[in-house]
């Protein structure tokens, strides 16, 4: 079984025991999150009712911050001596899928 959530402005897909990286969440590790469900399938089963999926929630452990990739950021200007440079790195969070509740037989 597994249920495709939307996390942080994206929608992914997990299943129970998976862990994976979402935007930041201003909350402390340890602490549990709840992921509105979009899709659900269960076998040959297949959910995307929005009343259905209502009751379905998705539970996680958050396990810790980290940060992502380094982006570049270069500015220039031919001819000018304009060259500006900046670099971002991303806050996300580590999130363990530990549920997905809700589900008739589960």
């Amino acid at each position: 079984m597994y249920a495709i959530v939307k996390a942080g402005g994206r929608q992914e897909k997990v299943t129970v025991g998976e862990t994976i990286t979402v935007d930041r969440i201003d909350s402390a590790a340890g602490s549990s999150v709840t992921f509105p469900a979009v899709l659900l399938v269960d076998g040959a089963t297949v959910t995307a009712d929005p009343k259905a999926l209502a009751s379905v929630k998705v539970t996680g452990e958050i396990i810790d911050e980290v940060k992502g990739p380094k982006i570049d950021i270069l500015r220039y200007m031919n001819k000018t001596g304009y060259r500006r440079r900046q670099g971002f790195r991303a806050q996300h969070t580590r999130v363990k899928i530990t549920a997905i509740s809700g589900v008739k037989g589960a």
